[in-house]
């Protein structure tokens, strides 16, 4: 079985706006309903979960039924932060699913996932057990550790820009929060997404390709970003 699993527990306070940002309208429709539709759409999706924050589950509930998403089988509270976010999603949908499933972590303000990023996600988790969507950046990255005096410039060609799914077979994940649960009283690394515990607890992660659509959209700008993709898609433009 495949599951998507939604992360949409972030309050989006960069927008300004009186809703977190996955319930913004997005020319016409909800981002996290644009979100939910790709993977209600992907054939190879069985079923959906959402982690969402507890004030806004009654609204999400609304949507789904008003947009007619069939595939939404757990709705899930909202950690403290992204980790605990999934950890929360991946342990409530562990007591119906097989270790064997393959989980793709996505975040509900990446609107624009493609059809064949999807595919590939779970073509890769299944063969190696845990992938990482990524795209090869194009600008040269600098690092500075004060944040006012350039330390290193490293080598673009080994640099890569984020995106999601991340995907893993569900005991890789698991077994991934559970390691860094149990290492309290070693010096843990700040983990700001699910590789991060993947490559913590020493297990390889194999790289998907996405592409510049897949945005997440996090501020006023982004929204403007979003529209002109949805009106280039409307005239069959892929990227």
């Amino acid at each position: 079985m495949n599951i998507a699993l939604i992360l949409a527990g972030g309050q989006g306070l960069r927008m300004g706006e009186n809703k977190p940002k996955q319930f913004i309208d997005l020319l016409g429709k909800p981002i996290i309903i644009r979100t939910l539709e790709a993977f209600e759409n992907h054939p190879e999706i069985d079923s959906i979960a959402v982690v969402c924050l507890k004030e806004w589950q009654d609204e999400l509930l609304a949507l789904i039924k008003q947009y007619k998403i069939k595939k939404v089988r757990w709705i899930i509270d909202a950690g403290e932060n992204r980790r605990q976010s999934s950890y929360n999603g991946v342990t409530a949908i562990q007591l119906d699913c097989s270790e064997r499933d393959i989980v793709l972590i996505h975040d509900a303000a990446r609107p624009f996932v493609s059809k064949r990023i999807i595919t590939e996600n779970i073509q890769n988790a299944t063969k190696y057990g845990a992938c990482d969507t990524v795209i090869p950046t194009q600008d040269t990255i600098v690092k500075s550790v004060d944040g006012s005096i350039l330390d290193c410039i490293p080598a673009r060609s080994e640099l890569y820009l984020v995106q999601t799914p991340q995907s893993f077979t569900l005991k890789n994940i698991v077994s991934a929060h559970e390691n860094y649960s149990d290492k309290k009283n070693v010096e843990q690394p700040e983990i700001t997404d699910d590789c991060g515990l993947l490559l913590f607890a020493g297990v390889p992660v194999s790289m998907v390709v996405g592409d510049k659509f897949n945005i997440k959209i996090t501020s006023v700008e982004d929204l403007y970003v979003g529209k002109a993709i949805i009106e280039a898609m409307k005239i069959g433009y892929n990227g």
